[in-house]
């Protein structure tokens, strides 16, 4: 009997596996992070890491505004950032426990970077820009502008963001107008051009344009930069564009939603992420532009100069904006136009 409790106890111990001292539930953009370094996290802290993706930011906000979303780390995009912040969302940063922080670039460093010096709410993680991806053996014509993406020829070959801010944001840029304007009649001018341009979209996605493309079944879509290096290695035949019209230059970063149960934990996986070695295990998995100065200064010429990772700094300059979190009215009257352009 003794002998059978013995057994049983072992049994016990063994099935319950490693034993942490914390944890930390991490939510993240789908095929944009190296989840091997979570176990290397892991191992150095003994701290448990609970990881899952979302597609968008629009589904993050609405998860977290419907209180669906029990995470302690989050990366949402700027604009989503400054959303989140203006309405009272995320902690404040302890960066006594993220000295990694002085590993961030600077724009003395590197001028035309999209993100602001240290503050208290967010730690720039990636960057990067908005483009065309088409198959250059199913496209013809010079792609150069998003007027490709309203070309009847390629009816039914065309992918578009499955998200309101991105897609009116090309519809916007097509008509010379800022990504931010707040004038309902701009607005409502970019959705008249989505209505058009709707018979000729096969799908509005996210993630799922990575198969698509990469299996040549649609002929071009819009996406980021990063993204296409990745298909390209699956499928030589892909190219990127950054249109003349101008783009989206966006970054990502590691915010803390309010009322997070593990804080320091977070920290501490955001300063563990922000050393060089992660970094650079995040870039060449993902191909998104690094804010690691440590990791930039070593990188070779052919990378810093390829043009899409890094765009030519006149085009950065010149033909990229930021998404600003717009105000509340213009905010739900993207909603009700997305709504209505499905209808």
């Amino acid at each position: 009997m003794v002998l059978i409790l013995v057994f049983a106890s072992v049994l016990a111990l063994s099935s319950c596996g490693k034993q942490y001292v914390g944890e930390v539930t991490f939510q993240h953009w789908g095929e944009c992070f190296d989840e091997s370094l979570i176990d290397e996290f892991e191992n150095e802290t003994n701290i448990k890491v609970n990881f899952s993706t979302y597609d968008s930011n629009e589904t993050l906000y609405s998860k977290l505004k419907m209180g669906g979303m029990d995470a302690d780390l989050i990366v949402p995009s700027d604009y989503m950032i400054d959303r989140l912040r203006d309405e009272g969302m995320l902690e404040k940063l302890d960066y006594t426990n993220i000295p990694n922080y002085v590993n961030i670039l600077t724009t003395k460093e590197y001028d035309g970077i999209p993100f602001e010096a240290k503050n208290d709410y967010y730690v720039p993680y990636s960057w990067g820009t908005v483009g065309i991806i088409y198959n250059t053996e199913m496209v013809t014509d010079v792609v150069d502008s998003w007027n490709i993406l309203w070309n009847e020829k390629y009816s039914g070959e065309i992918l578009m963001f499955d998200n309101s801010r991105d897609t009116f944001g090309i519809a916007l840029k097509k008509l010379g107008y800022s990504y931010n304007t707040e004038n309902e009649a701009e607005i409502q001018k970019a959705f008249e051009e989505l209505k058009t341009q709707k018979p000729l979209v096969q799908a509005y996605v996210m993630d799922q344009i990575y198969d698509r493309l990469e299996m040549g079944e649609q002929a071009m879509g819009v996406y980021y930069a990063g993204d296409y290096l990745a298909m390209k290695e699956q499928n030589d035949s892909l190219a990127f564009c950054l249109p003349k019209e101008g783009t989206n230059i966006f970054y990502d970063g590691f915010v803390i939603p309010k009322g997070a149960e593990n804080k320091k934990e977070a920290e501490m996986l955001i300063n563990f992420l922000l050393e060089k070695e992660s970094a650079k295990r995040n870039m060449d998995m993902t191909y998104y532009a690094t804010p690691n100065k440590l990791l930039y200064n070593e990188l070779p010429d052919e990378v810093k100069n390829d043009g899409v990772i890094f765009p030519p700094s006149d085009y950065l300059k010149n033909s990229t904006e930021q998404y600003k979190n717009l105000p509340k009215n213009i905010l739900e009257k993207y909603d009700e136009l997305w709504a209505e352009l499905f209808q």
